[in-house]
């Protein structure tokens, strides 16, 4: 029998409120493919964003990457890795009328657009597809054995899951331009230093260190961490002073929910808020 090319599971938070709380983890399951990204991968993406935005009691979302397998005798075992691109034996002998529908119907847009939080936990390769779907989180954290790149220009081609546009919003246009057109990889160092990277962390601490803040954020009100989520996003779209106006109407707004006044009350009495959600 297949194994899935996507593994998911949710785990409860405890002290989240409304009561319920899950985080999703999904994990990349082609290890012996270095979790390269196939058709059967962004279908089960898109199916899992479908759930995780219609489901309130998912809160946040991780991304991971199997972690390899062990070797047959003699063999060497392969590398970490959180997803090393696309599965290029799917490009062969394909042309624009082939490939326009699957990339204008992907897993990296649907990652994208959930107004729920997420976080890629990156373990070893993030390549091509794999940075485009990192990219597509909110937040990286990543091992001290991280590694990421596009490494498309090789194949001459470029990025096609949105690598040329969040990358030079994330880290601007130089070193966007240097990593798009040289197709070079970036350690952990470099993609802490330049802002790719939120934190590194050792491979042994990754795990504990993302779900402690996958934890923190699912025990927030899950209504503000959306509101908050669409507000930052608009600076990626609108002009400053229109971005300015958007921020403060999602503020005022705010203060016609529940939430708002669980929150300050919690506060002034200094106790933890039970959220109600909206």
């Amino acid at each position: 029998m297949e194994e899935d090319v996507l593994v998911v599971k949710d785990i409860p938070v405890e002290g989240s409120s409304p009561k319920g709380g899950l985080i999703s983890v999904w994990t990349l399951n082609r290890p012996d493919k270095l979790n390269s990204l196939n058709e059967k991968s962004h279908q089960s993406i898109k199916k899992e964003c479908l759930r995780a935005e219609s489901n309130d009691q998912i809160r946040c979302v991780v991304i991971r990457g199997a972690s390899p397998n062990d070797p047959p005798e003699g063999k060497k075992r392969k590398p970490h890795s959180f997803a090393a691109g696309a599965d290029i034996s799917e490009f062969s002998g394909k042309n624009s009328d082939d490939v326009r529908p699957f990339f204008e119907d992907n897993a990296w847009e649907a990652v994208w657009n959930l107004s729920k939080p997420t976080i890629a936990m990156v373990d070893g390769f993030a390549l091509g597809g794999g940075t485009e779907l990192a990219l597509s989180c909110d937040i990286r954290i990543a091992s001290e054995r991280a590694k990421f790149g596009q490494p498309e220009i090789n194949l001459g081609l470029i990025p096609g899951g949105g690598g040329t546009q969040r990358l030079c919003r994330l880290i601007g246009y130089g070193k966007a331009m240097e990593m798009v057109i040289t197709g070079e990889m970036l350690d952990s160092e470099e993609a802490l230093k330049i802002g790719l990277a939120n934190k590194v962390v050792s491979s042994d601490e990754l795990e504990n260190f993302t779900m402690d803040m996958a934890k923190n954020i699912a025990r927030k009100s899950p209504y503000t961490i959306k509101v908050a989520k669409r507000s930052v996003r608009a600076s990626l779209e609108l002009p400053f002073s229109e971005g300015v106006l958007t921020e403060r109407s999602e503020f005022v707004a705010l203060f016609d929910t529940e939430d708002k006044e669980i929150g300050v009350q919690a506060f002034l009495e200094r106790k933890q808020p039970e959220w109600v959600g909206n």
